[in-house]
């Protein structure tokens, strides 16, 4: 029976079991750096997060100590997070972990870094990192956490253990929105489908009807172009969704901040920095632009991933494929899109949505990418 710690992470039986055997041998040593892989929603964080705690904690991962208490919450003081807010991991963020690592544990024996998303360093700060890995200080566990090996380099995933994560079962969270956030169960499956087994997204999609109304014009609109005009129209028009979305996902958050920061400082009125408030705010200000940056880029690759589940249901339709759909609501409309055209027409888009997130990720114009991407979709009358 796995430890209390693991309970949220479903349909990783296999990587736990790597896991808990790590934290029972712990008294022997534990190898001083991990790799966690797994497709975007599997819990690669979530999974680092509780490996840490486990290590921590007397019990294994009792989940309900002190140390436990403290680092599922993110605020253990011998477990380091970091989380980029732009779009790329720098340099000096990784040095200034490096320069944590050497501080030791507090609480525990342990000292433990995190990375989520170590697939956006750049080579500079990769190499700045393996220096830390080939010559780890004494207690120091470093977690990385990346889509797939292949994202790392090479002499990096030489020195580090590898957890594979899989994706869930539609099944599993779906009961998981159903037992941890009282999810009504047709709608956790549904959300489940359409965010296909990403936990995360299913939960935003469960919890808000705006996202759930984005999503599903932003599919709606695909089906809708017929002309290049059009597929310029449905270019803006997906554009304006993702900020849209991402400012729904960052404005919260956003102001949270700012009324904490200025909490914190002793500013009473907003409307009227002192000027020892000042540069502090504006750098706050700097930070919430980039991961505002970060959010748009993120949303349009959620656009693309959706646009992707699009017509594999319409491919699926075409193969008459015996597997769930998707979308199942859209089910007619794309009965009607896969009676118009060919499986090879429908691989070709596919192919056009996975060379548009590629130039995504290589930062080309935005605008760009999507023009050519909507061209590409039309549908023939």
């Amino acid at each position: 029976m796995p430890a209390p710690i693991w309970r949220e992470l479903f349909g990783q039986g296999d990587a736990i079991a790597q896991l808990e055997l790590a934290v029972k041998h712990r008294d022997e040593g534990v190898h001083h750096a991990w790799l966690m892989t797994g497709p975007p929603g599997s819990g690669r964080s979530n999974m680092a997060v509780a490996f840490a705690a486990a290590l921590l904690c007397a019990e294994g991962g009792c989940a309900t100590c002190r140390s436990c208490t403290l680092a599922m919450a993110g605020n253990h003081p011998d477990i380091d997070v970091l989380t980029t807010e732009k779009v790329g991991i720098s340099i000096e963020e990784i040095r200034n972990l490096v320069t944590s690592a050497q501080l030791g544990g507090s609480m525990g024996r342990f000292r433990i870094m995190i990375i989520e998303d170590a697939d956006r360093m750049a080579e500079r700060s990769s190499n700045v990192l393996l220096k830390a890995l080939e010559e780890p200080p004494a207690g120091t566990v470093w977690i990385l956490c990346a889509p797939s090996e292949a994202d790392m380099l090479p002499t990096i995933r030489s020195r580090v253990r590898r957890i594979a994560l899989k994706t869930p079962a539609v099944e599993e969270v779906a009961e998981l929105l159903v037992e941890r956030d009282g999810i009504e169960r047709s709608l956790a499956i549904k959300v489940a489908a359409e965010a296909q087994s990403h936990i995360g997204m299913a939960r935003r999609l469960a919890t808000s009807a705006d996202a759930r109304g984005r999503r599903r014009d932003t599919l709606m609109a695909a089906l809708e172009i017929d002309s290049v005009s059009s597929a310029i129209f449905t270019s803006e028009r997906w554009l304006d969704l993702a900020r849209r979305d991402a400012d729904a996902l960052t404005a919260e958050r956003d102001a949270e901040e700012r009324a904490e920061l200025l909490r914190v400082m002793g500013v009473e009125d907003a409307a009227k920095l002192p000027p020892y408030a000042r540069a502090d705010v504006k750098a706050l200000e700097d930070s919430q632009k980039r991961r505002a940056t970060r959010s748009l880029r993120d949303g349009i690759d959620r656009i693309l991933v959706d646009l992707l589940s699009l017509y594999r249901d319409v491919l699926m339709l075409q193969l008459d494929a015996q597997v769930p759909m998707v979308n199942e609501d859209l089910r007619t409309q794309l009965l009607g899109i896969a009676n118009r055209s060919t499986p090879q027409q429908t691989l070709f888009k596919l192919a056009q949505i996975e060379l548009a997130r590629t130039r995504i990720s290589a930062n080309v114009k935005d605008q760009m990418v999507m023009d050519a991407l909507a061209v590409n979709l039309r549908t023939k009358p």
